[in-house]
């Protein structure tokens, strides 16, 4: 395979995986419009429409900002600030800047039911489908491992048999679906539980997989995405000390 892989259009190209990027987006929010219409909503429209304003916008922010902090030292030499910034983002950083705006924008409308639930399997699909697309920029985009002897390795586009992190993902994203999925048939989960258990999974598998990126060490040997997790996990503790919380 060449990397990175492009769609042909006569003498024009097109990244694939900017055509992911935007399907993933795009199908991930009608799989949420289907599933709310499917199951009903606790939150009434007016209040749902300036909480998905509120993860947009928190996830915009918070994508760049951790995104831009992976390399600090590249802040005091770039020429235009702000544009890198904007041009440095991970999911990550979304998922907890969009989870903070969320819970500012719901304490200000007075909102007590849980948000989430109804984004957890529309917010994987989208991944699954975003993270084939980073898959397709081989070297070219930072979501490759380091160098690795394993079976499971690859050639994306240096020559070096490398950790295909991408593809981890979209594997682990799948089996965390099924997982939730069978956790529900067993248990009762509380409102707001099927969210938490997404978030703890996903902050715990980034926190590990970054063991086998490129290393960008900050503090205590972790890079910022590792720091970041810690946040997050953090945020989460009582539900991973007492999991019988999220029933």
């Amino acid at each position: 395979m060449h990397y990175p892989v492009e769609i042909s259009f006569g003498k024009n190209s097109l990244p694939l995986h900017a055509v992911m990027e935007t399907a993933g987006f795009f199908i991930g929010f009608r799989y949420f419009l289907y599933l709310r219409k499917k199951q009903g909503d606790t939150i009434e429209s007016g209040k749902r429409t300036w909480i998905l304003i509120a993860a947009i916008f928190g996830a915009l922010i918070g994508s760049r900002l951790v995104g831009s902090l992976e390399r600090p030292y590249e802040l005091f030499i770039t020429k235009n600030i702000w544009e890198y910034i904007y041009s440095n983002k991970t999911v990550l950083g979304g998922f907890l800047g969009g989870l903070f705006a969320v819970e500012l924008v719901k304490k200000i409308l007075k909102e007590k039911h849980s948000s989430g639930d109804l984004f957890t399997y529309p917010m994987i699909l989208a991944l699954i489908i975003g993270r084939m697309g980073c898959f397709s920029m081989g070297v070219y985009e930072e979501t490759y491992g380091i160098p690795t002897t394993l079976f499971t390795g690859m050639n994306l586009g240096d020559g070096l048999m490398r950790h295909p992190v991408s593809l981890y993902e979209v594997f682990f994203l799948i089996l965390l679906w099924i997982v939730l999925l069978q956790v529900e048939k067993k248990y009762t989960l509380a409102e707001g539980g099927r969210f938490k258990l997404f978030m703890i999974g996903y902050i715990l598998f980034r926190f590990l997989v970054d063991f086998i990126k490129p290393s960008y060490p900050v503090i205590f040997g972790l890079s910022t995405i590792q720091l970041t997790a810690v946040i997050g996990l953090v945020y989460y503790y009582r539900y991973i000390i007492h999991p019988k919380k999220l029933l």
